[in-house]
Parts: C-alpha cells; sequence; structure tokens
C-alpha cells in the first residue's frame, strides 16, 4: 500500500511540475508584453519563421512561458503542403526547434 501511494504521490507531483514549466500565455498579456519590449514584434517574429521556409503560410501561432522563457511557436505549410512546427525565443527570435509535423 505505501508503494502504490508513493506512486501516486509521484504522479501528482509530475504532473503539477510539467503545468508549473509552460504557461499559454493569452493575447492581451502577449500584448502588452510586446508593448513593453519584452519580447519582439509578432511580425519580426512570423518573418524570422518564414524565412525559414519560403513560400510557406502561417496557420497558427501562440506565445508561451516556459523555463522562465518566453516562446513564440509557429505551425506552418509549406507550397508543397508540408506542416512545420517551429519555436522561436520570442525575446530575441533565436529558432530553438524546426522540424516537420507529423
Amino acid at each position: 500500500m505505501k508503494t502504490l501511494t508513493a506512486l501516486f504521490a509521484a504522479a501528482i507531483v509530475g504532473m503539477t511540475a510539467s503545468l508549473v514549466h509552460a504557461r499559454d500565455l493569452g493575447p492581451d498579456e502577449a500584448l502588452r508584453l510586446r508593448d513593453a519590449g519584452t519580447i519582439a514584434s509578432f511580425e519580426q517574429l512570423n518573418a524570422t519563421a518564414l524565412a525559414k521556409h519560403p513560400g510557406a503560410t502561417i496557420t497558427e501561432t501562440e506565445l508561451e512561458q516556459a523555463y522562465g522563457k518566453y516562446i513564440y511557436q509557429v505551425e506552418m505549410r509549406d507550397p508543397q503542403g508540408i506542416e512545420w512546427d517551429l519555436e522561436l525565443d520570442a525575446v530575441n527570435g533565436q529558432v530553438l526547434k524546426d522540424h516537420q509535423d507529423t
């Protein structure tokens, strides 16, 4: 019984920790961060993402705070219909991840 209780407690701690590490930011907060100069403009971030896949179309964007960093997530579809997921550092525009969506 102690083992089951310990496993249950560990599962709850793990779920709580994952919730603490990543938080989606709403439009109002995203605009406030942009206007304060905390993050780059959305136009600049989108241009950086589009430069990685010329001719692509952005289908969705999202701003989240994870591990103390602001991450701008971009989903795109290129002219061949391939979908791409990119993550950019929202402060400096550095591409952190660029992979084909599977």
